[in-house]
Formats: structure tokens, sequence, C-alpha cells
């Protein structure tokens, strides 16, 4: 990988005021794709303008100064080329994906909508609209809806807390003025990685950068800090706690909990990977075998307890959260379910073999590098791993790391990190059965007692 503005920068750099540019270049790709990554998302927002980020995403497509919202769809698909953009907690990202010829006119595209939106009221008001109805969808899958839930409860009061989408009433408030003090505050080249996989030479690459980013504004020091310096403040409170929303119309019980996971800087990191992976994911309905090397989905299975579980990792600057997704409609055995699940995460600390450490290891290497395949995929990886730590672990080095990890590690992230730890419970559905926070609480301790 090629990096720019790498640490010090040299001295072209230093007089360019331009996103921190990387690359992956393949001599013999057909295509590129480029991608701005930002070190905002609906975290670097407030109470009141909880929103903002994903409004803007909205809003990109819909003219520039340079060019109308036909003019931008006409060019992007008269060069053949795929134009997108996604909101997240913690990053915002706009990228598109080309033949290597047209890279210029795609970084010319991206650096167009970034610097110069128009954001006409008219379109503001038809967008509110567009993303009412992206809400009441998002509503109607349970998983996002339990997921949601979980961040609000474990990060009470606090910006991670808070949905992407953003409440309803700021949605029909948010104002011209609240979208550009975000960009004001947060599109900031000090904030930006520029990445490029596939065709496009690093030099190239350089070069736009100068021409169509120069006049970004380096910094802004209104903003909150960077996920660099994030990781270094006082990170967000995890707190112990659970929200439920009984409904019995629903045919499952949706229950997620989680004890506070690890950040992308944290050491630990690829072990709470290879600890997931040991829990692993099963899912009736696909026809998934009950013995794919996982104690806990040979027990559910046989048992009958759930109709699918997933585990999860998930990572941001500063912290984390690590847990378990479970769907059941065994609904006088959730307590069973709940119970056996807390077992098999107080049974990583003290008895996990070689064997199925090697069979989560090999599995998250598969996943790693699987997700890997396609330019927009590098790209996504080079972007995501220099905004959140500053530069970027190659495939071979994230081998190596994983390859490294033993039982014995594995262990020992389990007896640090689940180990009677405070959980986060998010439960939506037939959840009568859900023992109280207590008792769950409780299994922590009492399981292995």
């Amino acid at each position: 990988m090629d990096l720019c503005h790498d640490s010090p920068p040299c001295e072209r750099c230093q007089l360019m005021y331009t996103p921190q540019i990387a690359t992956e270049h393949s001599p013999y790709a057909q295509t590129s794709t480029v991608g701005v990554y930002i070190d905002a998302g609906s975290r670097a927002e407030t109470d009141r303008t909880n929103g903002t980020a994903h409004f803007l995403e909205h809003l990109a497509f819909k003219g520039t100064q340079k060019r109308s919202q036909s003019q931008l769809e006409l060019e992007i698909e008269n060069m053949g080329g795929h134009l997108n953009a996604y909101t997240s907690r913690e990053n915002t990202v706009y990228y598109a994906k080309s033949f290597n010829s047209d890279v210029p006119n795609t970084v010319d595209i991206l650096a167009d909508i970034l610097q110069n939106s128009k954001l006409e009221k008219s379109a503001i008001e038809r967008e509110r609209d567009v993303i009412l109805r992206e809400q009441e969808e998002v509503d109607k899958q349970v998983e996002e809806v339990v997921f949601d839930h979980l961040h609000a409860t474990a990060f009470q009061n606090q910006p991670l807390g808070r949905t992407i989408l953003g409440p309803k009433e700021n949605i029909q408030s948010i104002s011209r003025d609240d979208l550009i003090n975000y960009i004001t505050t947060n599109y900031t080249a000090d904030r930006m990685v520029l990445a490029g996989a596939g065709g496009v030479p690093h030099q190239q690459l350089v070069d736009l950068a100068e021409k169509y980013f120069s006049k970004l504004p380096q910094s802004n020091p209104q903003s909150q800090p960077s996920a660099s310096v994030r990781g270094l403040s006082a990170k967000p409170d995890f707190v112990g706690s659970e929200v439920r929303i009984r409904d019995d119309t629903m045919g499952t019980a949706n229950i997620a909990i989680a004890v506070e996971g690890v950040s992308w800087k944290d050491d630990d990191y690829f072990t709470a990977l290879v600890t997931q992976a040991i829990v692993g994911n099963w899912d009736r309905a696909m026809g998934n075998s009950p013995y794919l090397g996982s104690k806990l989905s040979t027990f559910i299975h046989e048992n009958k307890l759930a109709n699918s579980f997933m585990s999860f990792s998930t990572s941001y600057s500063d912290t984390g959260l690590w847990g378990i997704y479970l769907v059941t409609d065994a609904f006088t055995r959730i307590d069973d379910l709940v119970h056996f699940t807390l077992r098999e995460w107080s049974r990583l600390s003290f008895q996990v073999s070689e064997a199925e450490v090697e069979r989560a290891k090999a599995q998250l290497k598969a996943s790693i590098l699987l997700s890997l395949d396609g330019t927009t995929a590098v790209a996504e990886d080079i972007g995501r791993q220099l905004i959140t730590t500053g530069r970027r672990l190659a495939p071979e080095e994230v081998e190596r790391v994983v390859e490294a990890i033993s039982a014995k590690d594995v262990m020992d992230f389990a007896q640090r990190r689940l180990w009677d730890r405070d959980i986060a419970i998010s439960a939506v559905g037939q959840i009568e059965g859900l023992l109280d926070y207590a008792r769950v609480r409780g299994d922590m301790t009492r399981i292995l007692s």
C-alpha cells in the first residue's frame, strides 16, 4: 500500500491541505474505487442535531454549484460508474467505482459534492419525507431495532447511544444551517482519508487530490476530537442496563446481550474476534449443520432452544460491544436459552481447547480475506483502518497476528472482559419468559460456582 501524508509528511504534502491519501495499486486491474472516508458520523452530532450526518448523505447527490442533480446522475451513468455513500456512528463515506480512465472525473465529482453541494431548501424538504420513509422501513427490521436499543441502553445519554437516522422530530426540524454547520465543523482535511484501490496509481491520486481538494480547511478547532485522539481521552461509560419492548403479536423473541467490547486499537481486538468465532453463528432456517464446531450451536440445536444466534464484536474508536443476538420461538424456554448462552461465555474463561481456537482462527482469516474481494472492499478497508487507527494492517499482517493467538490468550481475554462483567440487554417481541435483569446478571457469576 502506498501512503502519502505519512509521519512526517513529505515537503510537498506539507504545503497541501488535502486529505491523507492512500492507495493499493493493482496494475492489471481495469477498474478503480476511490472513496473519501470522513472521521465523523452520528457521534459528532448533538441531541438536537442527531440525524444531520445521514441527512447530508442524502443531499450530497441533489446538485452542486457546478452540476444539477440530473447532470450529476447523467455524468455517472455515461461513464458506467457507480457512486454511493453511507453513514455510520463514527464515519461518513462517499465513494465511486469506475474505469481507470474515468478516475479523474470521479475524484472531481466526489470533491464537488463534498465541497459545493447546494443544499437547496426545496431539496431539504423533499428529503425529509424520503428519510422518514426510510426510518419506517428500518423500524420494521427487528434486528436493527434491537441493536439500536442495545446501543441506547449500553451508552445512555451519550453520543454512541443515539441512532444514525435520528428521531422523527429531528428529521422534521433539521435546518440548512444545521447542515452547513456540520460540514464546516467536520468536513476538514485532518478528518479525511482519500483512498484508492485498483488500477489507479498512487501518484495520480495525489495529483488529483492537490487539484480538487486543496481548498479544504485543514482543521476546525471547534470540532470534536478525531478518532486517533478519542482513544486517548475519556471514553464513553458502558452502563449495565436493559431495555425491553414486549410485543406478543410478534412470532419470536429477539434478545441481544453484550458486555463492553474493545476498540479498533485495543491490543485485544483480534483476540475478541477469535473468541467471538468460538461462540459462532447458527441459523436453523439456513439449514446450517448444528455440528459446526461451535459447542453452543450443537447444544442449542439438540435442545431446540432457538431459531438462530449470531455472536458479534463491534468496535469503535475507544470502546465497543461484544455479545450475542438470539432469536427464538421457544417462548417457555427463554430462561434456558440465556442461561446456557452465558454458561458458554463462562466456559471461555477456563476451558478452551486448542482445536476450537484453531477452527475459529481459520474461520476468521477466511472471513477477512473473503471480505477483501474487489476494489471497493479494499478501498473501504484502507479508509476505515486509517481513519480509526492511523495505519493499515495488510492482510498478511492480520494473518500473522491472528495465527499467534492461543487458547491461553482467549481464556485470559474471557477472564478480563467477560467473567462477572456488567451486561446490557435489549429484548423485543414475546419476551415474557426473559428473567429480570438481576437474575440474568447473576448468572454471570452463579453458573460456575
